[in-house]
């Protein structure tokens, strides 16, 4: 590893899978297939846990934040907090949010941002991986597993083998919420963009989806036999119910359903939720 002018790690260049999993927080960008680089971090399993459930050093999280957020956002920190006792973690700001480069396109080429950070997270030494989208990244994380599969026999190391989707759209466009009719405003108007990036630090594409990417419940057929687990708050004030039940139909028996008191995504989820995910994922696909 060497250090960028930043003061930042650049990615190495070995082989992957030619490195134990770390015990030091690395930062450093990634660059996605389409050229764009992503602030990224790995933290190590935590030396704090409970001493019957230590983490699993072949286990990695993949954190994919939700609309506005980043990798230094306490909210965002909390859940890696968490996480970390049950694995390493990678978390990574999306496209056009924070330091990363480029422009969001909510949720369609943020695959791409997902598919690096993957990728360098077994670079790193992990044989399994978990992702875990929350809202915006909750629909990256479907998308993602259901575009980059294991095939049999080899596949990509930009797979995951267990997906997490916490509070996620089934369906695009929707405006059936205040909150989310405002989201549209910010990333539909000229003047919501310019809110959208003094006062969220997120920088949003001005293009439409053309052409319009598959879709949350399209993509959630193509994810088996990955295990899949969705979790959604009964009190989510930007999806309502009929989202994550549409989502668990569409799985077809695949998958497991979580309806939990909560609001939506990382502001709304508890610590002894994130530790239920946790170990879900230790168990998946283990």
């Amino acid at each position: 590893m060497s250090m960028d002018q930043a003061g930042r790690v650049v990615r190495s260049t070995g082989s992957p899978h030619s490195e134990t999993p770390r015990h030091a927080p690395i930062r450093t960008f990634l660059h996605t297939d389409d050229g764009v680089t992503i602030d990224s971090v790995y933290d190590p399993p935590s030396s704090v846990y409970d001493a019957s459930r230590p983490p699993a050093r072949d286990l990695v999280f993949v954190i994919a934040h939700g609309f506005t957020g980043d990798v230094d956002r306490p909210h965002v920190r909390r859940v890696v907090e968490a996480l970390t006792r049950y694995g390493g973690v990678v978390t990574f700001s999306f496209r056009g949010h924070g330091a990363s480069g480029g422009r969001s396109t909510v949720g369609d080429r943020e695959v791409l941002d997902l598919a690096a950070a993957v990728a360098w997270a077994r670079e790193l030494g992990h044989a399994r991986v978990a992702t875990v989208g929350f809202s915006m990244g909750g629909s990256v994380v479907l998308r993602h597993a259901a575009l980059y599969r294991q095939e049999t026999g080899g596949g990509t190391d930009a797979h995951a083998d267990a997906v997490v989707s916490v509070s996620a759209p089934a369906r695009w466009y929707y405006r059936g919420t205040a909150p989310m009719r405002r989201l549209h405003w910010l990333v539909t108007r000229p003047a919501g963009r310019l809110v959208s990036r003094y006062g969220f630090r997120t920088r949003i594409h001005h293009r439409d989806w053309n052409p319009v990417p598959l879709s949350p419940v399209e993509a959630v057929p193509r994810i088996a036999p990955t295990p899949l687990l969705i979790v959604h708050g009964d009190r989510d004030g930007y999806f309502p119910l009929d989202h994550p039940r549409m989502l668990a139909q569409a799985a077809d028996g695949h998958g497991e359903l979580w309806i939990e008191p909560m609001g939506h995504a990382e502001h709304a989820v508890g610590d002894e939720l994130l530790g239920r995910i946790g170990d879900w994922a230790v168990t998946a696909g283990g």
